[in-house]
C-alpha cells in the first residue's frame, strides 16, 4: 500500500498518516450553520473534505465520518458579541427558527447530492447535545477554567499554555480589537464564550431595552442561568463523544483556524488534558474579484445560480479538483465555462470507451501516488489524461478510470445513449440517473418501466453508471 502524506496545520508540514487504530479512521468536518443556502467557497471546502474521505477509504481504511449542523449560537461577530445567525435568518424570513433550520438543512443535503459528496456516517445537530454541552462546561468550570461576566461564561485562555500553536497567534502583542471586537468584561482578549445569557445580569427581558427587539427563539435552562451554547461549544462536545478523546482528523476551511478550531482546541485540552485532535486539516479560500467568497461580503453564490444558468453541478467538481485543496481558487464564469466544456469532453471520451475489463495497474500506482501525496487531485487529473491518450485497451482505460472515479466522485461512468433513442427517451433516462442518485428508487422504477415501454433495456451498473442493452 502506498504511504499517504497530509498536510497537518498544527505542525505546518505533510506528515505521513497513520490512524490511531489499524485500519480504521475517525474523521469530523465542520459542518454548515443552517441559516441560508450554502454558497459555492463553502462547497469547495466540502468537496475537499469528500476527497480527503474518498482517498481515505481508496487506501482501505474504514471511515467514521461525522459532521455538525449547527443550529444555534453562531453569532455575527468572533468577539461573541451580535445576534444569533440563526436568529438573525428566522427574523429575515418571518418565520419560526425550527422551520427555517428544517428548510436549509435539507437545502444543503441537496447540494451535497448533487455534487457526489458522501454524506457523513453520522449527523450532529447542536441543539441535540444541549445537555452534553453543559456538562461539559460544568468539567471546564470545576478545573478553574472559566470566569463568569455580565453576558455569559468565558473560557479564560490564558489558562491554556498552548493556545496560540494553532493558529501561530502572537497572543502576548494581541490588541483587543485586531482578531476580535472590544469586550471589556473579558480578562484576555482571546477569551471566548462558552455559554451566553439571553438576559444581562438575569433582569427580565425589556424590548424597549434588548437591541434584538425579541425573545431569543433557542434558549435553555442551565448552571447559570437562561442562555445558549457558545458556537465553538458543539463541535468540541460532539467530536469527542462520537469519535473518541483523542481521533484522527478535524477539517475545515482555513477561516477557522484563528478562532473557531483555535477555540475548540483549547476546549479540548481543558477535558482530556491532552492534544486531541492529531490532524488538522484546512482548505483554502475560493475567491472571487480578489476577496473570499462569503455571506458577509455580499458576493456568494449558489449552487442554484449555475442550475440556472445551464451548467452541471459535477462541472463545478471538476473546477474545483483543477486546483489543490490548499491553494487560493479564483472564482470567474469564464473559467467555469471552460470547466464545463472540459469535463463534456472528458465524459464523452470516456463514453466512447468499450465496457469494462482488467483495470491498469501501473496508471492506479502513478494514480495513487498523486492522491496520497495531500490530495493532489491537479495531479490526479493529469493521470486520466495520460490515460485516456494512450495506446491501452480501450476497455482497460474504462476500468481504470472507474477506479479513478472512486476519488474524484466525477461520475465519469455514463455510458453513451444512443442518438437513435430520442429527446424524449434520454430526458427520461437522465431523470432516472436523478432519482437513483437522490435514493428514490419508487421513482427509479417507475421510470424504468416508462423507458422499457419504449423497448428500450437498460442495465444498471454497480459504480451508479449504466448501459443500454441490445
Amino acid at each position: 500500500m502506498n504511504k499517504l502524506f497530509l498536510f497537518n496545520t498544527l505542525t505546518r508540514q505533510k506528515e505521513e498518516f497513520k490512524p490511531l487504530k489499524k485500519g480504521r479512521v475517525s474523521l469530523y468536518t465542520c459542518g454548515p450553520t443552517v441559516y441560508d443556502y450554502a454558497h459555492i467557497g463553502n462547497l469547495r471546502t466540502y468537496i475537499f473534505e469528500d476527497i480527503l474521505r474518498r482517498t481515505l477509504e481508496f487506501n482501505r481504511y474504514k471511515v467514521k465520518h461525522v459532521m455538525n449542523i449547527t443550529d444555534v449560537g453562531h453569532l455575527t461577530s468572533d468577539a461573541d458579541e451580535g445576534e444569533d445567525k440563526l436568529e438573525k435568518g428566522a427574523k429575515r424570513e418571518g418565520q419560526p427558527i425550527w422551520k427555517m433550520v428544517e428548510f436549509y438543512t435539507h437545502a444543503f443535503k441537496t447540494n451535497l447530492k448533487e455534487l457526489n459528496i458522501l454524506e457523513p456516517k453520522l449527523w450532529c445537530r447542536a441543539t441535540d447535545y444541549i445537555k452534553e454541552q453543559i456538562k461539559f462546561v460544568r468539567q471546564l468550570e470545576k478545573k478553574a477554567l472559566t470566569y463568569k461576566t455580565p453576558d455569559g461564561l468565558y473560557f479564560n485562555t490564558a489558562k491554556y499554555p498552548d493556545y496560540a500553536r494553532l493558529a501561530k497567534l502572537n497572543v502576548a502583542g494581541q490588541q483587543a480589537g485586531a482578531r476580535v471586537e472590544v469586550n471589556a468584561a473579558k480578562i484576555n482578549p482571546t477569551d471566548f464564550a462558552l455559554w451566553k445569557f439571553s438576559y444581562l445580569n438575569g433582569r427580565a427581558f425589556d424590548a424597549a431595552q434588548d437591541d434584538a427587539g425579541a425573545r431569543r427563539q433557542m434558549e435553555w435552562d442551565s448552571p447559570w442561568g437562561i442562555g445558549f451554547p457558545g458556537w465553538h461549544l458543539e463541535c468540541s462536545v460532539m467530536s469527542l463523544k462520537k469519535l473518541g478523546k483523542k481521533f484522527d482528523i478535524h477539517c475545515g476551511g482555513i477561516d477557522h483556524i484563528p478562532v473557531h478550531h483555535t477555540n475548540e482546541r483549547a476546549q479540548n485540552w481543558g477535558l482530556t488534558n491532552q492534544e486531541a485532535v492529531r490532524f488538522w486539516v484546512h482548505g483554502e479560500f475560493l475567491i472571487i474579484n480578489d476577496a473570499k467568497m462569503a455571506k458577509s461580503e455580499g458576493n456568494f453564490i449558489t449552487l442554484q445560480t449555475f442550475k440556472d444558468k445551464g451548467i452541471n453541478p459535477l462541472a463545478y467538481r471538476y473546477f474545483v479538483l483543477q486546483a489543490h485543496y490548499r491553494s487560493k481558487l479564483n472564482f470567474s464564469w469564464e473559467a467555469l465555462a471552460a470547466a464545463q466544456t472540459g469535463y463534456n469532453n472528458l465524459i464523452r471520451e470516456i463514453a466512447g470507451l468499450d465496457r469494462p475489463g482488467k483495470a491498469c495497474h501501473t496508471c492506479l500506482g502513478k494514480f495513487t501516488t498523486a492522491v496520497n501525496d495531500d490530495l493532489n487531485t491537479p495531479a490526479a487529473l493529469a493521470v486520466v489524461q495520460e490515460l485516456l491518450k494512450s495506446d491501452k485497451p480501450s476497455s482497460k482505460k474504462r476500468q481504470t478510470i472507474v477506479e479513478f472515479d472512486k476519488v474524484l466522485g466525477l461520475n465519469l461512468n455514463q455510458y453513451k445513449v444512443d442518438q437513435a433513442l430520442g429527446d424524449r427517451v434520454k430526458k427520461l433516462i437522465e431523470e432516472r440517473q436523478a432519482a437513483r442518485q437522490n435514493k428514490d428508487y419508487q421513482k427509479a422504477d417507475e421510470l424504468r418501466r416508462r423507458i422499457e415501454d419504449q423497448g428500450i433495456r437498460i442495465k444498471d451498473l454497480p459504480d451508479g453508471g449504466y448501459e443500454i442493452e441490445s
